[in-house]
């Protein structure tokens, strides 16, 4: 099974460089959402969950 994985870096403020990941994107979804949320301030809707959608990939993350 691949890995799914978030990178903070991609996002336009460009200003955190933690690195989430999960053996499923229900997991990663998860604990991307409470970060969002929690670090930067994010409101817990539809639209945020979509665009943390958008920044999903399958396998290792960038330096592992």
């Amino acid at each position: 099974m691949d890995r799914k994985y978030i990178d903070c870096r991609e996002f336009p403020e460009g200003h955190c460089s933690v690195s989430l990941s999960a053996d499923s994107e229900e997991e990663l979804m998860g604990a991307a959402i409470e970060h969002a949320v929690k670090t930067h301030g994010y409101p817990d809707t539809p639209e945020t969950r979509a665009e943390i959608g958008k920044a999903v990939r399958t396998g290792c993350p960038p330096g592992c």
